[in-house]
């Protein structure tokens, strides 16, 4: 596969389930963005417009997790799927649920990516081990957490997305094994292992979907419903609801994970219910230390309290109020710079110095006593030209009007963020997601021995590059590369 044009990430993955031994899943993951140089705000910014439109608009829908994909597929990984197995591209996504690939003889489905990745369609035909889900089976019910009024025996269990951009997948369900690979002994060999979970099999698309522009075969969501890949594992006791991830803001490297992490620890705040994301309560904001003499109302509207935590989102956007309050701020460190709009509404501004030692540090407090620390490294962007362009981005509306604050990459890099879904918390640590391949300190626990063990980077070396491998604990560390 030529993926010169583009970015590789390579992300290894370490899962830790109830009832099996200290496993891990590797597999290879692609992104289309790498670390901070080089990088086009306009395309970053174009990115969050597509994704910010869906991830909206989908609020009221049910299925798939009410989440959506990106047309901009920030990364997408590698899937065995099928007997016998077959390998498929999909988005992972921390901000929708449901598993889709698009279907042989699917309609508008793109049958080549300008990610120059080999376009596949799964067959069902084709596998020995899949079948087809009707609307009288259980699982139908489950997935769409309702009973269909017009069922028919023998009727497929079909599904249609529609996102907030106007793209749709539709199709019905199916039920395949995935080729997983297990860590036996949690020394990093690997034996056989497969799981089975029900996905969409997409027959028809439209809008960005339906375009060869970064396409990719279909989906794979983390989101916390019932539907999601890990949601339906666990349900199988096979893993655990846990997932992190830790990216680094400067080479685009860092850790993802799933399962039970013994080190480092970190402090939590709780998720938010009845959600459509992954959303914690803010309380209040500094800059320099000062809090922002902000209206507190601004933190007790239902929306603007929820701050969405969202990976596949590349900035950070605030309420209009308090983006104004973090850029006042700002300059007033700087009073003598000279800003000018780069690609769009980018603050930009030439400067020499040290960045963290000029500009102000930004914290963020959430409920719990936790507090999320942004620098000035992780929310200025460098430019080809020497210049540097402020990250924050104003404005995102909620369903109602309220201003949301939805905080991407931008926020999350430099930082260990860990997804508990079992104990419906969230938490992080600052952490330094650049690891040499030589060493690691980050440590999994096999729940069945008990024994920690330590997971490296050198892990990825080896990986298979053709499975989804699940282990009992999760760590994953991806890779960046510039073409």
């Amino acid at each position: 596969m030529d993926l010169r044009r583009n970015i590789n990430l390579i992300l290894l993955l370490v899962l830790l389930g109830h009832h099996v031994k200290g496993e891990n899943v590797v597999f290879n993951v692609k992104h289309k963005f790498g670390g901070r140089g080089g990088v086009s705000l306009k395309e970053l910014k174009a990115h969050d417009v597509h994704r910010h439109g869906r991830m909206l608009g989908a609020a009221d829908f049910q299925l798939g997790g009410n989440g959506s994909p990106t047309s901009s597929v920030l990364y997408f990984t590698k899937l065995s799927i099928g007997t016998p197995s077959k390998d498929y591209h999909v988005q992972v996504d921390t901000g929708s649920d449901l598993l889709w690939l698009s279907c042989a003889g699917c309609d508008n489905c793109p049958k080549e990516s300008t990610l120059g990745i080999d376009m596949a369609q799964y067959n069902l035909q084709a596998s020995t081990s899949g079948k087809s889900i009707t609307c009288d089976q259980d699982v139908c019910a489950t997935m769409f957490e309702a009973t269909s009024s017009d069922c028919k025996v023998a009727k497929p269990c079909e599904y249609m997305v529609t996102y907030g951009d106007g793209s749709t997948s539709g199709g019905h369900f199916v039920k395949d094994n995935i080729n997983l690979d297990q860590v036996s002994a949690g020394d990093n060999k690997t034996s056989p292992l497969q799981g089975n979970v029900t996905f969409g099999c997409s027959s028809k698309q439209s809008g960005g979907l339906g375009t060869s522009t970064n396409a990719v075969d279909g989906i794979i969501g983390f989101g916390a419903a019932k539907t999601s890949v890990i949601s339906q594992l666990a349900a199988a006791g096979t893993v655990k609801r846990v997932f992190s991830h830790c990216l680094n803001g400067n080479s685009g490297g860092g850790i993802f994970a799933i399962g039970q992490l013994v080190e480092p620890k970190v402090n939590t705040t709780p998720l938010l219910t009845n959600r459509q994301h992954y959303t914690v309560s803010l309380k209040n904001i500094e800059v320099d230390g000062e809090v922002l003499n902000i209206p507190t109302s601004i933190f007790e509207s239902k929306y603007s309290e929820a701050a969405i935590i969202d990976s596949g989102t590349t900035l950070a956007y605030l309420p209009s109020n308090v983006y104004n309050a973090v850029m006042g701020k700002l300059m007033a460190k700087q009073p003598k710079l000279k800003t000018h709009h780069h690609e769009g509404n980018f603050e930009c501004f030439s400067y020499s110095g040290n960045v963290d030692n000029d500009f102000p540090v930004v914290t963020f407090k959430f409920m719990g006593n936790l507090t999320l620390t942004v620098y000035p490294h992780d929310y200025l962007f460098k430019l080809h030209d020497g210049d540097w362009c402020i990250g924050w981005q104003e404005g995102i509306e909620g369903k109602d009007g309220d201003d949301l604050f939805l905080l991407g990459d931008l926020v999350l890099s430099n930082k260990l963020f860990v997804y508990d879904l079992e104990k419906k918390t969230l938490g992080w640590t600052q952490y330094d997601c650049e690891y040499s391949y030589s060493s690691s300190n980050i440590k999994v626990k096999d729940d069945s021995s008990e024994n920690v063990y330590t997971v490296g980077a050198h892990n990825i070396s080896s990986a298979s590059t053709t499975t989804f491998t699940l282990f009992l604990t999760l760590i994953s560390f991806l890779c960046y590369f510039f073409n």
